[in-house]
């Protein structure tokens, strides 16, 4: 194994060793111990700036399966979000978390297999492998959202998002086993290769939408977007981490990462697109009315995904132009590449921020705080570079890629492909709407809570500023946030190029290189006019925001979408009771009717569809008198079976059918089966004899048999498929026998001329051990029930 696979398996690693050292280390608090990997990680990742790095790891070869590693420049920039903002996180919850009140063994096992597995998924080239990292990201994101587990809201929430999230990996899954059938690989960079020959198959088109559910889904992307303000009941630490670096980043990157695939499709473009659009306006809308500070940062973080997957969506439109244009539909990609880095930086400190106002105040609710500036100016300051960052006001990074946000939308009225000339024109509206409510949102979140009446009598706390450790993570990211405002071509060309050519590599000539220049002052532009009706519209809204805020009470509550999530819970549980009750009558003949049905109905429709059934007389040999006589031993043994009036009779009849059974082995000159089948028919009517020794005699109802319809339609439909399918089967046969490999391979390759034999121990000797192995399970516990003696009254 690689350095750069243990680099990524690291996390899981470490977890194992977690509970150990939170047993013998009791006195020092389990984060130190977790803190040193992301930060180890985060400079070996720097390490790989400028360059690509492949490795490859042996899983499943002969599937094509491999744990193949791959740094590019879109890789590289998840991997240092992750590591990167995971150190600050991890720094953050030590001073967060108690060690005397907190079960921390648990939690920081969950935060490294998040960890971990996100890692996974943005490293992993081979598809099958990002979804089994993907699905790892689900499960330890359920683990920490529910980690407070004596909370009815905390078990809710991580459910909802396993929900959702797992049904969107399925999803996925299924896209990448149609990409497979239609590259033959399940490579990522093969199957942008590919791509040219595929475009056009019948099966893209469904690939596309199953890609993009699982992307839609874990980015809370409209309308499963519902999860993400749920997940809020997760400690803060957690929040922060999924918000700004991880889970929620997950979808944005692999719609980043399949661009190349599919981006040259109408169908790609107008989803990603519009979808983006319609959650970076539904989510900024909504986040105005929370009064919890968590939520109104849940409700923005989707707002921003959805304005980052918009832009990746509009962007998409320049792998439809052989020219660049000096760039001019790029802006969009560098704009989403930009954002998801500011992103991280405000909208972990923001999380950080709320986390420290319910540390020392006791509580979230806006309508309780107030006038905490004084008490907390450290915190405040923060609050106010994030905010305002997030806002997309000057000299924040967040205005930088704000105002390229408004370029990527405005550029997307000049093209002349998907019938944008008519409809484009809704792209800029929408985009700056929706950011006149994300002034809002941002408005409220630092002036209602540290500004205007201080309110100590709602308070569960004396407020107070947070210790230095508590403020030292938020510090640092709101320290990027001013840095990368004034100096954002520190990431030009480092960061933002190499991902941009990671999702664009069909755009790029043989040695050219993209080349991103970002800086504040372009002139008196419509995105500068847009930008400054933004705040004028916002600022009014906000001072205004108690007059016009009952119009939210216009919504109808029963039409939300979460109302919708929890009756079709409750609706598939009853019904499912129901119809559970129906076919569940506790009588092992209804089961196995329903399997019969199912039999003769399933087989009998595919050789109807199939045109399966044959009959021919070819190669089979005669019937002989002897054959005959056997064949109606055996009828007329089953048929006393059914009319018997004694169970002994029964058992006797269905033994000679056992032992006719026998006989035809012996014909066919099988002595090894016709052997084992005497054996086993004396065994089983022994044992029969045995257990019905114990029953009482047949009562006189028992005795007189019912002719039953739906049981004779059954048993002879089973009779007929099964006849049918073995007429068919030795009467269609597309290709050579396997008796004539083992005729010509028993003596040369086994060294034994009895080829049964040869077959149970050479050829199928692990079916042969397996048999034997359950058999002697079976003795076993035969034998332990027959030595069981239990005393009178005793329960086992």
């Amino acid at each position: 194994m690689t350095l750069l696979h243990t680099a990524i398996i690291s996390p899981f690693l470490l977890a194992i060793l977690i509970p150990f050292l939170y047993k013998y280390f009791r006195r020092i608090h389990t984060g130190w111990f977790v803190l040193i990997l992301p930060i180890v990680l985060f400079v070996y990742f720097l390490g790989f700036i400028g360059e690509t790095v492949q490795s490859t790891v042996n899983w499943i070869p002969s599937l094509g399966i491999n744990f193949t590693a791959y740094v590019d420049g879109l890789g590289l920039l998840f991997a240092l979000l992750i590591t990167g903002i995971g150190a600050l996180v991890v720094l953050y919850s030590i001073y967060y978390l108690s060690k005397e009140k907190e079960k921390l063994n648990h939690f920081y096992v969950y935060l490294l297999l998040f960890m971990g597995a996100m890692l996974g998924v943005v490293l992993s080239d081979n598809v099958i492998v990002l979804y089994t990292f993907w699905e790892f990201t689900s499960l330890s994101s359920f683990l920490l959202i529910g980690y407070w587990y004596d909370r009815e809201k905390s078990i809710y929430g991580a459910l909802k998002s396993m929900m959702i999230t797992v049904f969107g990996g399925l999803s996925m899954l299924g896209g990448f086993v149609l990409l497979y059938l239609m590259t033959g690989t399940f490579s990522i960079r093969e199957m942008i290769e590919a791509v040219p020959n595929v475009i056009n198959d019948q099966l893209f088109v469904p690939a596309l939408v199953l890609v993009l559910l699982g992307a839609f889904t874990k980015s809370a992307q409209f309308p499963f977007y519902v999860w993400l303000p749920d997940a809020m009941e997760a400690p803060t630490p957690v929040s922060a981490y999924l918000h700004s670096a991880t889970m929620v980043k997950a979808g944005i990157y692999l719609v980043a990462r399949f661009s190349p695939v599919f981006a040259m499709t109408a169908e790609w473009f107008w989803l990603v697109s519009i979808f983006g659009l319609i959650t970076l306006f539904w989510g900024s809308l909504n986040a105005v009315k929370q009064t919890d500070l968590k939520a109104i940062l849940a409700f923005s973080t989707v707002s921003q995904l959805g304005l980052i997957m918009s832009l990746l969506g509009v962007g998409a439109a320049a792998l439809h132009y052989d020219s660049l244009d000096d760039h001019f539909y790029t802006i969009a990609t560098v704009a989403a590449i930009f954002h998801l880095i500011n992103h991280a930086t405000f909208k972990g400190s923001l999380f950080m921020v709320a986390g420290i106002v319910d540390h020392e105040t006791g509580t979230r609710d806006i309508r309780k705080l107030g006038g905490l500036m004084s008490f907390m100016p450290i915190t405040f300051t923060i609050a106010v570079i994030g905010s305002f960052s997030m806002a997309g006001l000057p000299p924040f990074n967040g205005f930088l890629s704000k105002e390229m946000f408004f370029t990527g939308m405005i550029n997307v009225t000049k093209m002349d492909i998907f019938n944008m000339e008519t409809w484009g024109l809704l792209f800029p509206v929408i985009a700056w709407v929706a950011s006149i409510f994300t002034f809002l949102y941002s408005m409220v979140l630092v002036f209602k809570t540290f500004t205007g009446p201080y309110q100590p009598e709602k308070l569960a706390k004396k407020p107070h500023e947070a210790p230095l450790g508590m403020l030292i993570s938020p510090i640092i990211l709101g320290s990027l946030v001013v840095i990368f405002g004034f100096f954002p071509n520190l990431l030009s060309y480092s960061l933002i190029e190499p991902a941009v050519e990671s999702i664009m590599p069909s755009l790029l000539p043989e040695g050219k290189k993209f080349e991103v220049e970002i800086s504040f002052w372009h002139g008196f532009t419509p995105e500068l006019y847009m930008t400054i009706g933004v705040i004028v519209l916002g600022a009014i809204g906000y001072v205004t925001l108690g007059k016009w805020r009952k119009i939210y009470d216009l919504f109808p509550g029963k039409l939300t979408i979460n109302r919708f999530y929890d009756a079709s819970l409750v609706g598939m549980e009853r019904y499912s009771n129901k119809l559970t009750r129906f076919y569940m009558t506790g009588f092992i003949r209804d089961y196995l009717a329903y399997i019969f049905v199912f039999l003769i109905g399933i087989t009998e429709a595919t050789m109807a569809i199939k045109g399966g059934f044959s009959f021919t007389l070819d190669g089979t040999a005669n019937i002989g008198i002897y054959e005959g006589v056997l064949a109606l031993s055996m009828v007329l043994g089953t048929i006393t079976i059914l009319f018997s009036k004694s169970r002994l009779t029964a058992i006797i009849a269905l033994g000679s059918v056992g032992y006719s059974l026998a006989l035809f082995f012996v014909l066919f000159r099988a002595p090894d089966l016709a052997l084992t089948q005497l054996v086993i028919e004396t065994v089983s009517v022994a044992l029969f004899l045995l257990c019905f020794y114990f029953l009482p005699e047949l009562k006189k109802k028992e005795k007189k048999l019912k002719f039953r319809l739906v049981n004779f339609i059954i048993s002879f439909g089973v009779g007929l498929i099964v006849t049918l399918v073995a007429i068919s089967a030795n009467s269609s046969r597309v290709r050579e026998t396997i008796s004539s490999y083992f005729i010509e391979n028993s003596y040369t390759e086994a060294g034994g001329k009895n080829m049964v034999n040869v077959i149970l121990v050479d050829f199928r000797g692990f079916d042969t051990l397996f048999e034997i192995t359950v058999l002697g399970i079976a003795a076993l516990g035969i034998y332990g029930m027959v030595k069981l003696r239990m005393a009178k009254g005793e329960e086992g």
